[in-house]
């Protein structure tokens, strides 16, 4: 259901935490477009800036978090083009929910737990559509629920006499209440076994196909990725390591470090194969290490890896629209466009 059209831009961002001289950046010179009606998965270990980049397009970073560089352009569905970052607190309250809206992690514990499921569900109903009235709050409330696969008698549950995949479920209610046109989901079925996680999944695949949102789904966890999105981006430092759609990582992954992340599951199908998983420890974001930010854990890592850092371009002898930054894959010196037109080939994404 995806098409071409971009629905968001993120180019050049950097987030960093702290001032001056005793700043950690923890996003680095991300470029990323999100396209209307697609499933982006970004993908990485713990630490490798995921949340941070989802936080600091949506300006919901919490101090000491500020957007040090960058811009994030967004298309609504009519009017002008829109840069996130230079919006007013009135305006970005206007289109906080109504145009994109975010599940967080953790969101099973993201309900308040002394009203009701109906109460809070309508509150956010009413902020934004204050001229409805209160019975179609409550209709428009119960059309979620049911959206959701929750029976619409849940609603004046308290959220402690709802499961986990029940809450969670509510809070992706929630963040459609208003039909927005981005839906980012931070990690949000962690805490879920994995028969309640592939249920809400494929609920929000089912969603989205019939809604036509578009959806920036954060996590740590590779394997889901490759079953529910259309294209993946594969953090590690900070930056983005490799780009390249669902099935291709899968079968063919150039980085080596989604290979290593692909290898640290098993395969649910087909032969058995050793888990190798990934040597070593996350880089300390203080003190990057010279050259690739992966090479100390890499198996296969060149001597010009140590202190040449490697750019995000397509790869040479390479179909199809990837990207990955790896001196295994040097860039093609073809002139073209890369992944969404992010860049020129042979050209670092990001170097602008």
């Amino acid at each position: 259901m995806s098409t071409a059209e971009p629905l968001l831009e993120i180019k050049n961002l950097c987030v960093d935490y702290g001032l001056g001289d005793q700043a950690v950046t923890a996003v680095r010179d991300v470029t990323l477009t999100l396209n209307r009606g697609e499933v982006l998965g970004l993908a990485g270990e713990s630490g490798s800036g995921k949340s941070t980049l989802a936080y600091g397009v949506t300006r919901l970073l919490p101090p000491p978090g500020v957007v040090s560089a960058g811009s994030v352009i967004y298309h609504p569905r009519s009017g002008p083009s829109v840069d996130l970052l230079g919006m007013t607190p009135a305006q970005l309250r206007a289109f906080r929910w109504a145009e994109t809206s975010i599940v967080f992690q953790g969101a099973m514990n993201s309900l308040n737990p002394v009203h009701k499921v109906a109460t809070q569900l309508t509150d956010v109903i009413k902020a934004h559509e204050p001229k409805l009235g209160a019975a179609a709050r409550v209709a428009r409330a119960r059309q979620l629920l049911t959206m959701v696969g929750i029976a619409a008698d849940r609603m004046d549950s308290y959220p402690h006499q709802l499961s986990g995949g029940m809450r969670q479920r509510v809070m992706i209610g929630m963040a459609l209440a208003l039909e927005p046109q981005l839906v980012i989901m931070d990690e949000p079925t962690t805490a879920l076994d994995v028969v309640m996680q592939r249920q809400i999944l494929g609920q929000l695949v089912e969603l989205r196909e019939r809604l036509g949102f578009s959806v920036l789904f954060i996590t740590h966890d590779l394997s889901l990725l490759v079953e529910f999105t259309d294209r993946i981006a594969i953090m590690y430092g900070g930056q983005i390591v490799e780009q390249a759609p669902s099935a291709e990582i899968y079968a063919t992954p150039l980085h080596p470090y989604s290979d290593g992340l692909l290898h640290s599951f098993p395969a649910l199908r087909g032969p058995r194969r050793e888990l190798a998983g990934i040597p070593g420890s996350p880089p300390d974001l203080r003190g990057m290490p010279p050259g690739c930010p992966f090479h100390p854990r890499c198996r296969r890592a060149l001597e010009q890896c140590e202190t040449q850092p490697p750019v995000l371009a397509r790869p040479a002898g390479v179909g199809g629209n990837r990207t990955v930054s790896c001196w295994l894959h040097p860039a093609s010196a073809t002139i073209g466009h890369a992944m969404n037109g992010d860049q020129i080939l042979g050209d670092p994404v990001g170097s602008h």
